[in-house]
């Protein structure tokens, strides 16, 4: 697996919008406090030409256009990272227009983003070989002040430190609006750990996961890879990493049946599963828990549920592909990441 170089004094941070841009509000006035803040602590900043723009359906622009974007500056040399602007909903659409052994054989740079994203940071992974973070988008680092999940993700970015853990409180609803786009988390439920089985685990493996809802669409693609990289991290195993956006309860249970018969979960050590946006709700008796629980259970490795990853901010940024070393005791939960 390859690493990227990590964000040195006064180096570049490159923006670009894969997905969707920062035309609008509260995005527009987030990022642009963002870049400021980047400055003062002393880095430069470089704009892709689909940051602000808002052309497109569920990206920034056109498909061609986001996916020539991201090929450019992924190969410039004067970024040394790049973040995604945000979310959307159609990223897929990109990757025809992708030259993934480009990319491959190019240096390795850090990418960071989620939800929509992961057709990216998982790509890369899968397909690449190259490492990425799943972790917040460029629009998040505006806020005043800085939750301690931006710290973290800062921190993997500048190579200060390789681990991250859970926080004690999570946001249920967002006070963020285009009339206080720089508001922090709201941050007022208690994070509570599931644990299947109930008890403390160490779990050990390759990361990799993302958003399940575009997971499940990768899923039997020519883009779909993940049986290569089971085989070739087989020593390893995989520590799966996934939470869901749009999908409710019955479409969880759906995403986890077909990942699982397409042979994803072979090499699997255990599952940490993010809060989905749908957190509390069921359907013909069926919950959050159980939509994971009864597809995964044969496996009989660690189930963590509730994790502090996803659309339900703060969420822990997550290395894709390095070796992860996880901790789980009581309520508490810890993640180290391992460059190899």
């Amino acid at each position: 697996m390859k690493y990227g170089h990590f964000l040195h004094e006064n180096g570049t941070i490159g923006f670009i919008a894969p997905a969707f841009g920062c035309n609008i509000e509260p995005y527009y006035t987030a990022f642009q406090h963002s870049l400021e803040i980047w400055k003062e602590k002393g880095f430069y900043t470089n704009c892709g030409p689909n940051v602000y723009e808002g052309s497109g359906i569920g990206i920034s622009n056109t498909p061609e256009k986001c996916a020539a974007e991201f090929s450019e500056w992924y190969q410039r040399e004067d970024c040394d990272i790049l973040l995604s602007c945000g979310g959307g909903e159609l990223m897929c659409e990109i990757l025809d227009d992708i030259d993934f052994e480009e990319i491959k054989n190019a240096p390795p740079k850090w990418f960071m983003g989620y939800s929509d994203n992961t057709n990216l940071t998982f790509l890369l992974a899968t397909l690449c070989d190259t490492a990425s973070i799943y972790g917040p988008c460029a629009a998040a680092f505006g806020m005043e002040p800085w939750h301690e999940s931006l710290q973290a993700a800062y921190q993997l970015l500048t190579g200060a430190s390789r681990k991250v853990h859970g926080y004690e409180l999570w946001e249920k609803e967002s006070l963020k609006t285009e009339e206080n786009p720089l508001c922090p988390y709201h941050v007022t439920e208690p994070r509570i750990l599931h644990k299947f089985p109930d008890e403390d685990s160490i779990i050990e493996g390759r990361l990799l996961g993302g958003c399940l809802d575009s997971l499940v669409t990768l899923c039997g693609t020519r883009f779909d890879k993940v049986k290569e990289f089971n085989e070739k991290y087989k020593e390893d195993g995989v520590i799966w990493y996934l939470e869901a956006c749009d999908l409710n309860v019955m479409g969880i249970r759906r995403a986890m049946w077909q990942l699982k018969h397409a042979d994803w979960f072979e090499q699997t050590k255990g599952f940490l599963i993010g809060r989905p946006l749908c957190f509390g709700e069921e359907a013909f008796g069926l919950d959050q828990y159980s939509a994971v629980t009864e597809i995964l259970k044969e496996y009989q490795v660690p189930v963590i549920m509730d994790v502090d990853i996803g659309h339900l901010a703060p969420m822990m940024p997550m290395v894709c592909g390095s070796i992860g070393h996880v901790e789980v005791q009581g309520n508490d939960i810890t993640v180290e990441f391992e460059y190899r």
